[in-house]
C-alpha cells in the first residue's frame, strides 16, 4: 500500500475541484482504504481530495497583494548625480508615463478572467442549469448573480496558476498532468473486501443452506390443509419423489429459451456505469420484447392444449431443479473467477475466503462473449417465470374448484404482480445503476435469488390461494387496489425522478429540484420524492407488497411471509446503501442525512 505524502494537521495547497485554483488547506485526516484526504479550508469548508490534487507550500510562489510588476533592477533605475532621473527628450512626463510592464499587467488583467467560486456555508439551491454541478458538498456556487470575477479579488492565500510569463508553461504542465492522471483511474484495481456482510464467513455458510430450506418449507406448508407455522415440521414427501429428470429438462428448456430471446438482435444497446478499469460494458435492452415473445409462446402451448397444471403438480420438483441448477452455476462462476483479473472482481466478494466469496460472488460481471450472465439472470428466467407461475396457478384454481372464472383474490394477486414485472421490464435500463449490477458479484446469493427465490417464493400468494381460497368483497378489493396503486405511484414516481436526473441533470423539467453537490461531481436530490425520505422507492415497494398479501385474508400468516421478508430485506439493503453512499459522497452524504432524516417511513424510520 503506498505511503501517504501529507501528515495530519499539515498545511498544504489543495486544488478546488473542477478548477485550476489552489487554496491553503489543513489536512484533517486520511482514509487508507479510499486514499482520500479530508482537508479543511480557511472558512471551515471540508471536503475530500486526492493526493495528486494537493501540493506542498514550498512548491508555490505567492503573489503579493499590492506590488508593481517591474523587475527590481528596473524599479531601482540609475539616477544622475543631481538626484533626478535622466529622461530622453521625446519621452513623456513622469506622471504621464506608463511602463511596459504595467501595460502588460493591464492587458493580462483584462484577459485573465476566471470563474472563481465563493466559499460560503452550504445552502440548498435549485437545480439551475447555469450553475456548476461539480463543486464540493458543503459549498454553493451561484452563477445567477455572479458571472465573472476579476483576479483583482484574489486573496493572498489563493495562488493563481497563470502569472504572465509562466502561463503557457503552467498550461502545458496541467495538460501533461491530466494525461498522466487518466491511466491511474483506468488502472485502478479492486481492493480486498474487508467489511463482510450477512454475518461474515459464518453467516454466508449458513445462508447457503438456510435459503433453500426456507423455500422448501414454505412450499410444503402451502400444500397442507392447515398451513399454520405452528405445525412444524410439515410432513416430508418421499425422497425419490423430489427429483424428476423430465422436470429438470423442462427447466433447462425454459432457461435456454430465455437465453435465446436475450441474444436476439432486437432492442437498443446501452452502456452501463464505468467499471474500475474505466470500461463501460454494453447491454442489450430487450427484456420487454422477451416478455412478449414468452407470451406468444405460452399462447401457442395453450392452443395445443398443453396443461399448465403440470407446473402446479410438480411445483416442489421444479424448485429443486432450479436449486440444483443455481448451485452448478455458482460453482462455475467461482471457478472461472479464479482466472479473472483483479479489475474484474467484485468489491464486495473478494475477501479471500472460499465460502464467503462463493456466496457473495467473486466476479462482478461474468460474461461468455457478449452474454452477461448476471444481467440475464437478474430479469429474465426468474422474473418472467414468476408471471408464468402465477398464470399457471390461476388456471389451476379454476380447474381444481371447477370455476368458470378465477376468484377475485386470484385476479388481484395476478394483476398486481403482473404490473410490477411489466414495469421492471419496461424500465429495464434503470437496473444498470442498482447495487446488484454495480457492486455485488454474481455468486450463489444472486444466482439462487434470481432463479429460485424470486419465482417460487414471490408467487407464494397465488400458490396459497389454490388450496386455501379466500373470498374478497368488492369494497375490500377496491381498498386493496387503492393501496397497491398508491404504492406503485410512489415507487414509479421516485424511480423515474431519480433516473431522469441521472440521465440529464440539466433537464428543464427538473429545474425546480434542490440538490446538494458532492466532490465527485454528482448531486444528491433533497427535494421532490427524495426530500420526503431517503428511499421513497422502498416505501412504495412495501405498500405494494402488503397489497399483494391482503387478498389472501387473515386466517394464516403464511401468505404474509413476502411482506415480512421484504421489509427486512429493504431495511438491510438500506443499511448497505447508507454505507456505500457514505464512502462515495463523504461529507455531502452527512449533510443529506441531516436534511432528510427519515430513511423509509416518514416520521417513523
Amino acid at each position: 500500500m503506498p505511503a501517504r505524502k501529507f501528515a495530519d494537521e499539515e498545511i498544504v495547497m489543495g486544488r478546488w475541484p473542477g478548477s485550476v485554483l489552489f487554496y491553503e488547506v489543513q489536512v484533517a485526516n486520511y482514509d487508507d482504504r479510499t486514499h482520500l484526504y479530508t482537508v479543511k479550508y480557511k472558512d471551515g469548508t471540508e471536503l475530500q481530495l486526492k493526493e495528486n490534487d494537493m501540493r506542498s507550500l514550498s512548491s508555490f510562489r505567492f503573489r503579493k497583494s499590492s506590488s508593481s510588476s517591474g523587475s527590481p533592477s528596473r524599479r531601482s533605475g540609475s539616477r544622475s548625480r543631481s538626484g533626478s532621473r535622466s529622461r530622453s527628450p521625446g519621452r513623456p512626463a513622469k506622471h504621464k508615463r506608463r511602463s511596459s510592464s504595467q501595460s502588460r499587467e493591464s492587458r493580462n488583467a483584462k484577459k485573465n478572467t476566471t470563474v472563481e467560486p465563493d466559499l460560503i456555508p452550504l445552502k440548498l439551491y435549485e437545480n439551475n442549469t447555469n450553475r456548476y454541478n461539480g463543486e464540493p458538498d458543503i459549498t454553493e456556487v451561484n452563477y445567477s448573480s455572479l458571472k465573472i470575477l476579476q483576479h483583482e479579488r484574489i486573496d493572498p492565500e489563493i495562488v493563481h496558476l497563470h502569472p504572465r510569463k509562466e502561463e503557457k508553461k503552467m498550461e502545458k504542465m496541467y495538460a501533461e498532468e491530466r494525461i498522466f492522471e487518466t491511466p491511474k483511474t483506468v488502472g485502478r484495481l479492486c481492493m480486498k473486501t474487508k467489511e463482510l456482510e450477512f454475518g461474515g464467513r459464518t453467516g454466508a455458510f449458513f445462508m447457503i443452506f438456510l435459503m433453500p430450506a426456507a423455500v422448501f418449507y414454505l412450499l410444503l406448508m402451502c400444500k397442507q390443509k392447515d398451513p399454520s407455522v405452528l405445525n412444524f415440521p410439515p410432513p416430508l414427501p418421499a425422497f425419490d419423489s423430489l427429483w424428476e429428470t423430465r422436470v429438470f429438462g423442462v427447466f433447462l428448456l425454459w432457461f435456454f429459451l430465455q437465453a435465446l430471446f436475450y441474444l436476439m438482435p432486437i432492442g437498443k444497446v446501452v452502456e452501463g456505469t464505468p467499471l474500475l478499469n474505466g470500461i463501460k460494458l454494453a447491454y442489450r435492452i430487450n427484456g420487454f420484447y422477451a416478455f412478449l415473445l414468452t407470451t406468444v409462446a405460452l399462447g401457442i402451448c395453450l392452443c395445443f392444449e398443453m396443461e399448465l397444471y403440470y407446473l402446479y403438480s410438480h411445483f416442489l420438483q421444479f424448485a429443486i431443479s432450479a436449486t440444483v441448477f443455481s448451485v452448478i452455476l455458482s460453482i462455475y462462476l467461482y471457478v472461472r473467477s479464479l482466472k479473472s483479473s483483479e479489475e474484474e472482481l467484485s468489491p464486495g466478494g473478494n475477501s479471500g475466503n472460499i465460502i464467503y466469496d462463493f456466496f457473495m460472488g467473486r466476479e462482478l460481471n461474468p460474461r461468455i462473449g457478449n452474454f452477461d450472465l448476471k444481467y440475464f439472470c437478474e430479469l429474465r428466467p426468474g422474473l418472467i417465470g414468476w408471471v408464468v407461475i402465477n398464470f399457471a396457478m390461476l388456471l389451476t384454481e379454476m380447474k381444481v374448484h371447477h370455476q368458470s372464472m378465477p376468484s377475485l383474490s386470484m385476479m388481484l394477486v395476478n394483476s398486481f404482480q403482473l404490473l410490477y414485472v411489466v414495469d421492471a421490464l419496461w424500465n429495464e435500463e434503470a437496473i444498470l445503476t442498482t447495487m446488484d449490477i454495480t457492486h455485488d458479484g454474481f455468486g450463489f446469493m444472486l444466482a439462487f435469488g434470481d432463479l429460485v427465490w424470486v419465482p417460487f417464493l414471490y408467487s407464494l400468494q397465488a400458490f396459497y390461494l389454490v388450496n386455501h381460497p379466500y373470498e374478497v368483497s368488492w369494497p375490500t378489493a377496491s381498498a386493496i387496489l387503492t393501496l397497491n396503486l398508491l404504492g406503485y405511484y410512489i415507487f414509479r414516481g421516485a424511480n423515474s425522478q431519480k433516473n431522469a436526473f441521472r440521465r440529464n441533470p440539466k433537464n428543464p423539467k427538473l429545474a425546480h429540484l434542490k440538490v446538494i453537490p458532492t466532490a465527485t461531481g454528482k448531486n444528491l436530490l433533497v427535494s421532490g420524492w427524495w426530500g420526503l425520505v431517503r428511499h421513497p422507492n422502498y416505501l412504495g415497494d412495501i405498500l405494494m407488497a402488503l397489497a399483494w398479501s391482503l387478498p389472501c385474508g387473515f386466517n394464516h400468516i403464511l401468505p404474509y411471509f413476502y411482506v415480512i421478508y421484504f421489509i427486512g430485506l429493504l431495511i438491510h439493503r438500506e443499511a448497505r446503501d447508507e454505507r456505500q453512499c457514505k464512502k462515495k459522497y463523504g461529507l455531502a452524504w452527512e449533510k443529506y442525512c441531516q436534511r432528510v432524516p427519515y430513511r423509509i417511513f416518514p416520521y417513523v424510520y
